[in-house]
């Protein structure tokens, strides 16, 4: 992400106010900063039940589920480019680095179960070049858990967005769940199972052979 970008979301973290995503189309995406600092919910849950340790959360933000996992005596990692939430992850006792997930990771490969939620499978507006990615770091045996970033069926955009109130613009994909198993399948994964709860959706993949 271009240097800059992050400071509002950053700021909002870190003062618990709220902050949106505006596109270049003149839509606007409200951030769910509150239940990213809150405690995990239902739909967290749903997914905290089906993680194998060792698990690293992609994008952890400010820790929630890191520290869950921990609670549950799962060893779990949390790697996220925003140093401030990399600070609110390590501060509530999670086990988090600032690390871009394109970037070198720990454990390439070994990992049991890969997290990527709050609409963190938009990253860099390439949800194949992402899913790719993902591959290279679970393990053979894997679970890839994506949370979708839309629950209309059949969308797939590339977005031009900026946090609300100025700042640079980066590239941010929007996938529901039905495109992130069809995208998966051309990445090397397949998709194991689909669920959606609370209002959110979600798709389990593994590895394919």
């Amino acid at each position: 992400m271009i240097a800059g970008a992050l400071e509002p979301y950053e700021g909002a973290l870190r003062d618990r106010t709220t902050l949106d995503l505006t596109t270049d189309d003149g839509r606007v995406v409200p951030l769910d900063i509150d239940r990213y600092l809150a405690e995990p919910d239902v739909a967290d849950g749903s997914v905290l039940d089906r993680c194998t340790g060792p698990v690293l959360d992609v994008g952890c933000g400010p820790g929630r589920m890191v520290r869950a996992l921990a609670e549950r005596g799962i060893p779990a990692l949390g790697v996220d480019i925003a140093q401030v939430a990399v600070e609110l992850a390590v501060r509530r006792g999670a086990l988090a680095l600032p690390r871009d997930v394109f970037a070198r990771l720990p454990g390439e490969g070994r990992w049991r179960t890969v997290l990527v939620l709050d609409g963190n499978s938009g990253i860099g507006g390439d949800l194949g070049g992402l899913l790719g990615r993902l591959r290279q770091v679970v393990g053979p045996r894997g679970l890839l858990v994506v949370e979708s970033g839309s629950r209309t069926p059949g969308t797939h955009e590339v977005l031009t967005a900026r946090f609300a109130g100025g700042g640079p613009a980066f590239r941010w994909g929007v996938a529901s769940a039905d495109v992130i198993a069809v995208v998966a399948e051309q990445s090397g994964l397949v998709a194991q199972e689909r669920w959606a709860c609370n209002g959110r959706d979600f798709v389990a993949l593994r590895r394919a052979g």
